[in-house]
């Protein structure tokens, strides 16, 4: 299972993310903020305020959203190949 071990803001929703099995790097998630839950982060203020949950090991929003790290991962994994 893999998981996010550190986060960072860079800018507009472009997160760097470093994981647990040593890879890291930027991933844009503009086209990924979708339904409900995501809505809100369409307000940078609010997508800047992302931190690391260490229990569920993966980045969260101060309105409970999160995203799945395996997520996170392939979509790494998919711009990496690109």
């Amino acid at each position: 299972m893999v998981s996010v071990t550190a986060v960072r803001y860079l800018r507009d929703y472009v997160l760097w993310l470093r994981f647990d099995d040593g890879a890291e790097g930027e991933i844009d998630l503009a086209g990924q903020l979708i339904g409900e839950v995501f809505e809100p982060l369409h307000d940078v203020t609010l997508f800047a305020a992302v931190r690391l949950d260490a229990e569920i090991r993966t980045v969260a929003w101060p309105n409970g959203a999160d995203l799945a790290p395996e997520f996170l991962r392939e979509l790494l994994r998919s711009h990496a190949a690109a």
